[in-house]
């Protein structure tokens, strides 16, 4: 395995996290600075949970990883087909107030987790190639980190064009990825 290869599979493990950020972006005061630094938080979360992921599927091996190819695209489906539903319920019910981006940390850790659930099943990958394992590691949880930076960031440019119900849009992105990961899990 190459680094090419490494980050190829980098930037697809990145793109949940980099929608999500949009989403958060969408609803955000990116001047506020607590915002900002709650914007590097989900960064190194999502980063930290994409490059951990995959390290666990590594050493969990071969014994493991059935169970993760097989009930992990369910199980990040479940997760943001809840949040995200409840975004597209609320964006219809609470049409008097302005949706504010959820910055609490068990939100964070919970879309941390449903992001990077998919990753678990890409360590597997990695056991052919043991002495790419850091590698890998280290190069997911920096394009996940660097992308969801840049998903908050453009998020709030999106924003200033378009006028639009944000709330609505970002609980479709977060089903639309959770039913791309379960089909995804499905297929493969």
């Amino acid at each position: 395995m190459d680094l090419i290869t490494i980050l190829l599979i980098a930037v697809g493990l990145a793109m949940d996290c980099f929608a999500v950020s949009i989403a958060q972006g969408l609803d955000s005061d990116l001047k506020d600075p607590s915002v900002k630094r709650k914007i590097w938080l989900m960064a190194a979360l999502f980063g930290l949970f994409q490059g951990g992921m995959p390290l666990i599927g590594y050493y969990a091996g071969s014994v493991w990883a059935a169970f993760f190819k097989s009930y992990a695209p369910w199980i990040a489906l479940f997760i943001l087909a809840f949040i995200g539903g409840k975004m597209i319920v609320e964006s219809f019910t609470a049409k008097e107030k302005e949706h504010k981006a959820n910055w609490e940390l068990p939100y964070l850790l919970l879309m941390s987790v449903a992001t990077s659930i998919d990753a678990l099943a890409t360590g597997v990958v990695f056991i052919p190639y043991p002495d790419m394992v850091w590698t890998g590691v280290v190069l997911i949880a920096l394009t996940s980190f660097g992308l969801s930076l840049a998903g908050c960031y453009s998020g709030k440019e999106i924003k200033q064009f378009l006028s639009l119900n944000t709330e609505l849009i970002g609980g479709l992105i977060l089903v639309g990825i959770g039913v791309k990961i379960c089909l995804e899990g499905c297929l493969s």
